[in-house]
Parts: C-alpha cells; structure tokens; sequence
C-alpha cells in the first residue's frame, strides 16, 4: 500500500469500526495539532496542552454530539457501529459513554479518511467554527 492512498466506501464499510477509529485518531490528533502549529504561536509543551484539550475522550464525544445532526446515514450507521463495538480497552479519564461516543467519532474520521472523502472529511473537522453553527 502506498502512503495516502485510499480504498473504496465498499472496503472501507467491512473494517471492524475499533480499527477505523483507530485510524480516526491519528487523524483527527494531526488536524488538531496542525490547525495549532499554524495558528498559536507558542512552545511546543504548549501546544501540545492544547491539542490533549481537544484529543480525549469527553471533548470528542461533545463533538460527536455536535455533529450527529448533520452526519449522513453512512456515517451514522459507522458512528453507531463504533459506539457500539466492543473495545478492546477501557475509558480512564471519562465516563463509558463518553469513551463509546468518542470511539463513533473517531471510526467516521477513519471512515472518510481511508475513503478520500476528503471534502466531507474537511467539513465535518471543520463544522461550527467561523459562523457555520
């Protein structure tokens, strides 16, 4: 496999959901971290302060909270299929709930990501901030 490339919503559906957000944390800790890079200028111990902000399980799960409304029904059925999964470790510093939701949100980054659905990837990263709430 090459670096980037990416496979079809088809092949993309039959991961197990633990392992799309698997793939969805990476994604969404390196947007979080470059969106910082670019925009704060501090230290990096900092920054990375500010990325543990947003990269955990009670800040993601209030993101997927935020985002439900607008995901399709791909993405909902991924979500849902993540939050349910059983996973293979356990929530230390939030709540069960939290952790499963955080897990949907993450296995739909995967999901986009891996497909190169990358527009709807962009949006959904993106959604609520500069007047889209």
């Amino acid at each position: 496999m090459i670096f980037g490339e990416k496979i079809t919503t088809e092949q993309a559906k039959l991961i197990n959901p633990v392992v799309l957000a698997f793939v969805g944390d990476a994604v969404y800790s390196l947007f979080v971290r470059e969106r910082l890079a670019v925009t704060v200028d501090k230290k990096s111990g900092v920054l990375s302060e500010m990325a543990a902000e947003k990269v955990n399980a009670t800040a993601q799960a209030k993101r997927a909270d935020e985002l439900s409304a607008v995901f399709t029904s791909e993405e909902e059925a991924v979500f849902l299929r993540a939050r349910n999964a059983k996973k293979p470790t356990h929530a230390k510093h939030s709540s069960i709930s939290e952790y499963n939701k955080s897990t949907g949100f993450e296995a739909v980054i995967g999901y986009l990501y891996l497909s190169g659905q990358t527009e709807r990837l962009n949006y959904l990263l993106n959604f609520g901030e500069n007047d889209e709430r």
